[in-house]
């Protein structure tokens, strides 16, 4: 990774928590901050214009209803330019199975052509869920990295060495 430049694009969302009651930060963010500590990578931090509830069962109904009506939330800013960046880390939770929405209204605007992605993503039992499949179809021109990076939410505290490594 030395001499390329990096860039870390997440959502993230703090509050109630499925597994350890309230955070103050997300679980994804605290991925991200691992991330940018050992790679010296950029970063943009995916931020709704309407932020989901902090109530954990209220955010998923809006998860839900969102997903069922396809809309795409605004976001308070936009990514415009990747150009710099050689690899790009993405980072997300898994909702429903898959990226959140916010994640997909941003990465739609992006051009990826010549890029190399890496994915990253916290869950509380579904894996990766479809988030490969849905980067391939996103960030088309990009070499999109197989051995993406799945780390359970309530471990995340505890997984810099598997961040580590997964560098």
């Amino acid at each position: 990774m030395e001499g390329k430049k990096n860039l870390i694009i997440y959502f993230s969302r703090a509050g109630e928590n499925y597994s350890v009651g309230y955070i103050n930060k997300g679980n994804t963010e605290v991925i991200a901050d691992y991330i940018k500590e050992l790679t010296n990578a950029d970063t943009f931090k995916i931020v709704m214009k309407k932020p989901y509830s902090d109530n954990y069962e209220e955010c998923l109904n809006e998860t839900r209803k969102e997903i069922q009506k396809k809309e795409k939330p605004e976001l308070e800013q936009y990514l415009s330019d990747i150009t710099p960046y050689d690899t790009i880390f993405i980072g997300c939770p898994i909702y429903w199975g898959g990226m959140p929405l916010p994640l997909v209204s941003l990465l739609e605007k992006l051009n990826f052509e010549g890029k190399t992605i890496r994915l990253f993503v916290t869950h509380e039992g579904s894996g990766l869920g479809r988030t490969l499949n849905e980067l391939k179809y996103l960030c088309s021109g990009a070499k999109i990295l197989d051995n993406a990076l799945s780390i359970q939410g309530s471990t995340v505290n505890l997984a810099k060495d598997k961040v580590e490594s997964w560098i």
